[in-house]
């Protein structure tokens, strides 16, 4: 039983890490920019619902109403005033570019709320859970998979089925001929930074009520995002969960054995996928 609940919590867990990895396969898949800041942009958003809880004195999950927005901002004038510059075909300047916004983040953060560990409370709903034959699931983790399937849900139908989508595909595909059919490259990637870091935006609150955060802990998400996104397929978004599954299976089994195992496991898988799937599982698909 103890190894089934193991499993059981490493697919809950890999929900939360599906969601730190949705927002660099969006931005990948559409720009090929690689955004090292990225781990640093989830942290800032979880700080962002502190600050908000304690403000409007509301639920941290109803800060979200406030977080999202305020991060799709953030991620349009980042990109249009900033990202945009450094795109090409040098991948350099972007990674450089991202990196400095991570030292910027790490530092500002640690200026306006020290470097102590904070959490964000949500009452009841941190210890509750349900009996599922002999299992106890926690609702907190529960919600959070299925806040992670409904995202990519929704991420993957908007990328089809809309207008946007077919804009994100377009530029993705071909930059200069999107051009030429009307598309503004820099408006459309300006939109997709902004819906990355939406989705990061849910991603830092749930990391917040889960657990606690400090501004130091960006780097350790980043590399949970990045080696979700590589195990499941550079640009495949339900790929990305399918990883973020992986990982976290990988890490909560490798926990059971020995639990200082947990975050060796991890990577160990990881590796092992990458030696004998470089593309990863389920490389992008396009259509």
């Amino acid at each position: 039983m103890n190894w089934i609940n193991a499993l059981v919590q490493g697919v809950l867990l890999g929900g939360l890490y599906a969601l730190f990895a949705a927002g660099l396969s969006l931005i990948f898949g559409v720009m090929r920019l690689v955004n090292i800041a990225h781990g640093d942009l989830i942290v800032l958003a979880a700080y962002m619902g502190l600050s908000t809880t304690i403000m409007l004195g509301i639920h941290p999950l109803l800060a979200c109403v406030v977080v999202i927005p305020l991060m799709a901002l953030f991620g349009y004038v980042l990109q249009r005033g900033i990202l945009n510059q450094t795109l090409g075909d040098d991948i350099l300047p972007p990674l450089l570019v991202t990196f400095g916004l991570s030292v910027i983040i790490q530092n500002a953060l640690l200026e306006a709320y020290s470097a102590d560990p904070q959490k964000m409370n949500v009452g009841i709903l941190e210890t509750a859970s349900l009996s599922v034959g002999g299992l106890s699931i926690g609702v907190l983790p529960l919600l959070t998979f299925i806040v992670a399937v409904f995202v990519i849900g929704g991420l993957h139908w908007m990328f089809y089925h809309t207008g946007l989508g077919r804009a994100f595909r377009a530029v993705s595909d071909n930059q200069e001929i999107a051009q030429l059919m009307g598309l503004n490259k820099r408006h459309v990637f300006g939109l997709a930074m902004a819906l990355s870091l939406a989705v990061t935006a849910i991603a830092g609150l749930l990391l917040g009520v889960r657990t606690n955060f400090d501004p130091s802990i960006g780097g350790a998400r980043l590399i949970f995002g990045f080696e979700a996104v590589i195990i499941g397929g550079l640009g495949n978004l339900w790929g990305t969960l399918v990883g973020g599954i992986v990982l976290g299976v990988a890490q909560t089994i490798g926990a059971q054995i020995n639990p200082g195992w947990q975050l060796l496991a991890g990577h160990l898988t990881f590796l092992l996928v990458l030696a004998v799937r470089p593309r990863g599982l389920f490389p992008r698909m396009t259509g």
